[in-house]
């Protein structure tokens, strides 16, 4: 199984706790941003939102891990934003919809990773949230 319990004590997603998980997922929505503007040459701000996502995921996640006794309160905003990704992700279904899909091959993969990465995201914080509930973390 990709996640690990271990003594019952802290929740783990592929042997990381659920903070680090976040630090990795923010540096992944940074740099797919920044990676995807590039190879795209697009001049256009929108290229960035998952950056522009991904950095308030990426730095109150590492705040979390420096300030553990506000640690609910970053992991909460850490969960917003993600919920945003999510959102965001969901303009792909429009394309679908309106049988324009690929038409902007850049913009629609963005929309797609934040759309799958984001539901993945939630569904473990979410996980995490009733762990630390369940063992009045």
């Amino acid at each position: 199984m990709n996640d690990q319990l271990n003594n019952n004590s802290e929740f783990k997603i592929f042997g990381a706790t659920i903070e680090t998980f976040s630090v990795f997922y923010g540096s992944f929505l940074v740099f797919w941003g920044v990676i995807v503007s590039f190879i795209s040459g697009s001049n256009s701000l929108t290229s960035f939102i998952p950056s522009l996502i991904g950095l308030p995921i990426l730095i109150f996640s590492n705040l979390s891990i420096k300030f553990t006794n506000k640690k609910k309160l970053f992991m909460h905003i850490v969960f917003f934003f993600g919920l945003i990704a999510f959102l965001g992700g969901l303009d792909f279904l429009r394309s679908i919809l309106t049988g324009t899909l690929f038409q902007n091959f850049w913009a629609d993969i963005s929309k797609l990773i934040l759309l799958t990465t984001g539901a993945y995201f939630l569904y473990q914080c979410t996980r995490s949230f009733f762990f630390a509930r369940k063992n009045n973390n």
